[in-house]
């Protein structure tokens, strides 16, 4: 992928409900547009927010059980995927609005986009699509057994996005 001529940086940021997506987005603002403002060899920088709601499930009429599910139900769900993205993006916004920007010469855009679907490939296609030059990302920090039968969305994704990859870890005390 080539650089942009304007030497212009698009850093996708994927977040979530979790504090580790917020550890991470405050962590690249802290110390990426830190380091671009002394480096000063990067004019604008464009921060995307990933966020990724869980595929819609299959909805049919009748749960396991037996009963009717109603089109409340349904819309009630729906709503609740809703509000979920709103909430964790408004909660990206007090984080990155908290940050002084000020003190830096920096031009700081952002964006905020929300897909839909498994997580891991939502993110690579993502960073293909809006030709990211980073993609950071929080550790949940699961331990083996988790991690094997979960799987790791960062682990796929080092494996499978073209540009370079940011795991931040959260520190126990913070």
């Amino acid at each position: 992928m080539m650089r942009k001529k304007n030497k212009d940086r698009r850093i996708v940021v994927a977040v979530d409900e979790s504090e580790e997506s917020m550890y991470a987005l405050s962590w690249c603002l802290t110390n990426l547009l830190s380091q671009q403002a002394k480096t000063n060899n990067i004019n604008n920088t464009t921060i995307v927010l990933l966020y990724v709601k869980p595929p819609p499930p299959a909805y049919s009429s009748m749960d396991p059980t037996g009963y009717l599910f109603g089109g409340d139900v349904v819309a009630t769900m729906e709503k609740y995927s809703r509000d979920l993205a709103n909430s964790v993006m408004n909660r990206a916004e007090e984080v990155y609005g908290a940050f002084n920007t000020t003190t830096l010469d920096v031009q700081i855009k952002v964006e905020k986009k929300i897909g839909s679907g498994d997580a891991k490939n939502v993110i690579c296609v993502a960073v293909e699509k809006l030709a990211a030059d980073v993609l950071v990302m929080g550790s949940h920090d699961y331990g083996f057994f988790k991690r094997a039968l979960l799987g790791s969305v960062s682990d796929y994704c080092s494996k499978h996005v073209k540009c370079p990859l940011v795991v931040v870890k959260r520190p126990k005390n913070a």
